[in-house]
């Protein structure tokens, strides 16, 4: 039998690079779309709490518009406890009705969730023997949480927790 060169099939060498590469675009295409889903903003884009929603509020509500919040001023019973938040601080408000003599206090409930502190007044404006005890705190809320701040201040002590 005569000698012959190998039989090669044509394009073999070339049909494994552009699967390489097809392969390479798809992977490129996936992260693309992996860093753009990282990249888009949910809330306020430079307060990545703000998305949270505000205690008994709609899950659009911690996404609603600077417009629609008002500032609502809280008495807090514990001044100290005031003492240690800055504007910009997120806080969950907590109510602690007082219990009939002779009785266990029953749990706090969370009034708001997540508020915002716009504010924290100094407290060497406050009339001295006005009785009022603890500390002023200024948050931004939507309308809803505002009015149930005012119902709970109205019948129980306020305290404050910090995120």
């Amino acid at each position: 039998m005569p000698g012959f060169a190998p039989v090669r099939p044509r394009g073999g060498r070339h049909r494994l690079r552009r699967a390489l590469r097809r392969r390479r675009r798809v992977l490129a295409a996936a992260l693309a779309v992996v860093a753009a889903a990282v990249l888009v903003p949910r809330g306020e884009p430079d307060d990545p709490v703000a998305a949270a929603p505000a205690a008994r509020e709609g899950p659009a509500a911690g996404r609603a518009d600077p417009a629609e919040r008002v500032l609502a001023p809280v008495r807090i019973a514990d001044a100290a406890a005031v003492r240690l938040l800055r504007p910009g601080d997120r806080v969950d408000v907590l109510a602690a009705r007082a219990a009939p003599e002779g009785e266990a206090a029953g749990p706090a409930s969370v009034v708001a969730r997540r508020a915002r502190v716009a504010e924290v007044p100094d407290g060497k404006r406050a009339e001295p023997g006005d009785g009022t005890g603890g500390a002023l705190l200024v948050l931004s809320v939507s309308p809803a949480t505002a009015a149930e701040l005012a119902g709970a201040a109205a019948t129980a002590e306020l305290a404050v927790a910090r995120w």
